[in-house]
């Protein structure tokens, strides 16, 4: 018995673990921001009047819910501001960019899966290579290349491909091209986990009853990578929608992504109500793909049993 006892309060505290680290990392500061959002701007050292007051104990918290407000909400939403638009168009480049990321990461995790054992770990290592350099060099970097005078225009203008510079440095494209670059190993490994575990003798089958490739591919190998398309587009959609890095150094002034919004708010502005405001409604949208997911893999797992 007092082995079970233990080997309980063992069980408990593993998993306790990430509870409390998701308590302390996420639901905190989450609570935090929330609370700031609910606030009203003033000029003060922080720029906001808070609404709870701890000090007060119970009688504050009674203060707090009766003095709510909800007007930074209502102007984030309201279609006179910029940060609707802001929405929107995040909402479409990651979405394009996930899509991308999908027709570019595919191929390349179908070939890791397929080469012989012995090169596979090679090949992942180069696929991970890129996160031993700095996000914001490997960005900057980019700007050497799509820059009018940058290694790309050169060397097509000396290939004779064209006759003067691209204007794709402060663009959408160039947001493209950066967010593709930076998030594909977030697409190559959940494609590659999958795409690994696949059964050979399913394709041998099909051959022998005269499937041809392509067809056995559409019918076998991509629904069966299925999850790992889903877990890469997740890994990738959710941070491209909140990207600021990408779209401030490679994109335009008319680059407009929520997480540009939300830095001029803080930062020039110095709104952090309606900045907090503006996060809250951001997360609240990335939560919503994350509960679909999850409801086709918990069908889908009622379904296998």
């Amino acid at each position: 018995m007092p082995m079970a006892g233990e080997k309980g309060r063992g069980r408990l505290f593993v998993i306790a673990v990430p509870y409390l680290w998701l308590l302390a990392l996420f639901l905190a500061p989450f609570l935090i921001v929330f609370k700031i959002s609910l606030s009203q701007d003033a000029v003060a050292q922080p720029p906001y009047t808070p609404l709870l007051d701890f000090s007060q104990g119970w009688a504050g918290f009674v203060d707090f819910l009766s003095g709510l407000s909800f007007d930074n909400y209502l102007y984030v939403l309201d279609f006179s501001n910029e940060f609707i638009e802001a929405y929107g168009s995040s909402l479409v480049i990651a979405s394009i960019s996930t899509l991308l990321l999908l027709l570019v990461g595919y191929p390349i995790a179908y070939a890791m899966a397929r080469a012989p054992r012995s090169i596979q770990p090679t090949l992942l290592m180069l696929v991970i290579l890129p996160f031993w350099t700095s996000f914001l060099i490997r960005v900057y970097a980019w700007i050497g290349i799509l820059s009018p005078e940058g290694l790309l225009n050169q060397g097509l203008m000396a290939l004779g491909v064209i006759d003067e510079p691209l204007e794709i440095l402060n663009t959408d494209i160039a947001v493209y091209i950066g967010i593709v670059y930076s998030y594909l190993p977030f697409m190559v490994l959940p494609l590659y986990s999958a795409l690994e575990k696949l059964d050979e003798t399913l394709l041998e089958a099909a051959a022998d009853l005269g499937c041809p490739p392509t067809k056995a591919f559409w019918t076998i190998t991509f629904p069966l990578s299925l999850p790992g398309v889903a877990a890469g587009a997740l890994l990738c959609f959710i941070p491209a929608v909140g990207e600021f890095v990408i779209p401030d150094l490679l994109g335009g002034s008319n680059t407009l992504m929520i997480g540009k919004s939300l830095w001029t708010e803080f930062t020039v502005n110095r709104s952090w109500t309606v900045s907090s405001a503006v996060a809250v409604l951001l997360l609240l949208v990335l939560v919503i793909p994350i509960v679909i997911y999850q409801n086709i893999q918990q069908r889908e797992l009622e379904a296998g049993k």
